[in-house]
Parts: structure tokens; sequence; C-alpha cells
């Protein structure tokens, strides 16, 4: 699933490829993922892209008075074309969900892999239309996020670390990969509960929010839309590296299913040496 890191590379690539050009097609072939039909989303046609934004995981072009806005949720992607394809793009089972055509010959395709289908596009005349983006709590790279700003978030909040982290009401943009790894790199258990943390632990996650995300932001700092997600892998210490060894300790990175996803934790660093108990309703392990 794509998160802050790579929607933030996403957007500062559209911004250097889309930038001061001109729609000249835009063809929705996922007519589930539109979920907006005033204005209709035929009215970008002809006009300027402005500008790119990127809000949590939500990546928009504003496109005159008028935003175009994109959540790629958990299979979508951005795939740039130098020269788009002559033929118009279809309603079918394929990947494809949006096609832009630019006045350069160039555009981009929004896509999205597997069954689950939630890749959603919105026209809206504001940003905050939109109204998952508009309940988004604080980007935690905003540099008037602090340790005091975080401290008030997480003070008396029920539910565990993991569960707090990947709200988006809560904070903008992390999701399971990277909240694994803040985790990790805060020695914190990802059941913890996040209205009892002590001050220290509450220093030590801070400092790692910022510093895994912003570390994965400059690593995908001028890569084109196609490196990103191998860039991402090869970033990460302990998500989807399962049975591997901690790049700390040396442990085994263990791993705790879900239904429809999972995440990885190292027993060593995060839970005292004990390995939390792989089922939905794992008891806390301190």
């Amino acid at each position: 699933m794509p998160e802050l890191p790579e929607v933030e590379a996403l957007t500062r690539f559209l911004a250097e490829k889309c930038s001061g050009e001109e729609i000249e097609r835009i063809e929705v072939a996922a007519l589930s993922a539109l979920k907006t039909y005033d204005p209709p989303i035929e009215v970008l046609r002809g006009r300027t892209i402005d500008t790119t934004s990127r809000w949590g995981k939500y990546l928009g072009l504003q496109v005159g008075d008028l935003w175009l806005v994109t959540h790629l949720a958990r299979g979508g992607w951005v795939q740039w074309r130098d020269t788009t394809p002559p033929a118009r793009a279809r309603p079918g089972k394929g990947p494809l969900a949006l096609r832009v055509g630019l006045s350069s010959g160039g555009g981009f395709d929004v896509t999205e892999q597997g069954t689950e289908k939630r890749l959603a596009l919105w026209v809206v005349r504001q940003p905050t239309d939109v109204e998952g983006l508009a309940r988004l709590g604080p980007d935690p790279l905003d540099p008037a996020f602090g340790i005091a700003e975080l401290a008030a978030l997480l003070d008396g909040r029920a539910g565990n670390l993991k569960t707090v982290l990947t709200d988006q009401s809560v904070l903008a943009g992390v999701g399971n990969a990277y909240s694994d790894e803040a985790l990790h790199r805060a020695k914190l258990s990802p059941y913890k509960p996040a209205g009892k943390l002590v001050a220290a632990e509450v220093t030590a996650l801070h400092g790692a929010l910022t510093g895994v995300l912003g570390d994965a932001v400059q690593r995908s700092l001028g890569l084109p839309a196609k490196g990103l997600k191998a860039e991402k892998r090869s970033g990460l210490a302990v998500h989807g590296r399962t049975g591997e060894a901690c790049p700390v300790c040396g442990d085994t990175i263990r791993e705790v299913s879900f239904a429809t996803k999972s995440l990885q934790y190292c027993p060593t660093c995060q839970t005292g040496g004990r390995p939390l108990a792989d089922r939905r309703l794992s008891r806390l392990l301190k």
C-alpha cells in the first residue's frame, strides 16, 4: 500500500511532469472508483494542471478552480507514460482505473491491482470536500508536529499502538509498513496501550516516526514512479521480512497475521524476547 513517503514522491514526480500541462484526455476505466459526479470529470479536459499536493495518503492535482483527488488504497499506483496509447480507455476487468493524457503527448495511468477495488477518485472544488481527507489527523512530517503534539494525541487514547498509528484520523499517512518500522526503531510492542506511554517512550516514538518517514522520503526523491516500490521494500528493516534476521540484534523477525494483512516485529527489540501469539486477539506482551 502506498503510504506517506511514496505518495509524497509521486506528488513531486507528477509536479515535475505535469505542472503547466493541459489535460487533453481524461478517461475513467473503473467506474466504481469515481466517487463524485458534480462537477463531472470531463470538465477537466482542456484545463491546465497548476500544482500537485499531498494530504496523508491522498494525492491531488489542482486544475484551475477544481481538484482531482486520488486515494490509491492498498493496490493503487500511478504509472507515467511518455506517450499515451491512442486507443480510448474503456471500462473492463483490468487494473486501469483512470487515464490522463497531456498536451505534451505524455500522461499517466492510475491503476489498481488485486480484487479489493478500493481506489477512489474525486473531482471537487476544495480538497476538504472529500470526507476522509477532511477528517485527517496531523502530518507526522509537519514541522509543527513535535513531541508535545504526539503526547497530546496519545494521552488517554484507547487501543494499542499499531491500531492508533494507522488510524488516519489520528495521524495522516502512516500505514501498515511504516508503523511496523517506527515501532521497531522505537523498541515498542505493537500491542502496547497507546494511552499509557511514559515520556521517554513518547520521545522515542516521535523520533522513530519522523526518522523512518523522513528517511523514506529522502530515499525516494528523484526516483521515477516505477522505481518507488522497489525502493520502499529495500529500505524496510522488519516489515515484510518474516523469518529474516533483525538488522539490529539478529533475532528472527516474527509475524502476526490477520484476515487481510499482517504485522512484523522483533521479539528481542520490542517485546522483551517473547513472541506475540499469531492470532487477531493476541494478548498484550509488554
